[in-house]
């Protein structure tokens, strides 16, 4: 297991990615890892997660972007002191890559502001890196 860590203006993001053999095909070149994401309001006002913006590195340097709105269909609040959790996954056409990203959030009454997620490993058992 990897993981990353990230304070932004009171929001912590922590990450937590695995392989997933069951559902990966090393001989057709697809790898398949699975995340889990915490998110906590360290602040002293609501905070919303409006959108996600995530980078996909693979081991040949392939970029892929991917945005989208909210997080697993959602679009969760965040009251002070509170988490959100939840676990998504990501296809990899190599056995080794990162991911990295920024969610953005918008404070109740306030601004928005992009909260970083530090940069992951994604790696199979004896993947070359």
């Amino acid at each position: 297991m990897f993981s990353s860590h990230a304070v932004t203006r009171g929001i912590e993001v922590f990450v937590r990615s695995s392989y997933v053999p069951e559902q990966s095909e090393p001989d057709e070149q697809q790898w398949f890892f699975a995340y889990r994401v915490r998110i906590t309001n360290g602040g002293d006002a609501p905070v919303q997660l409006l959108s996600r913006h995530w980078v996909i590195t693979d081991a040949n340097g392939k970029v892929e972007e991917v945005r989208g709105a909210g997080v697993v269909g959602k679009q969760p609040i965040l009251e002070p002191g509170r988490s959100f959790e939840y676990t998504s996954a990501c296809p990899l056409g190599t056995a080794f890559g990162t991911m990295r990203g920024a969610y953005r959030m918008q404070i109740s009454g306030g601004d928005a502001f992009d909260a970083e997620i530090a940069p992951f490993t994604l790696a199979a058992p004896n993947a070359v890196h």
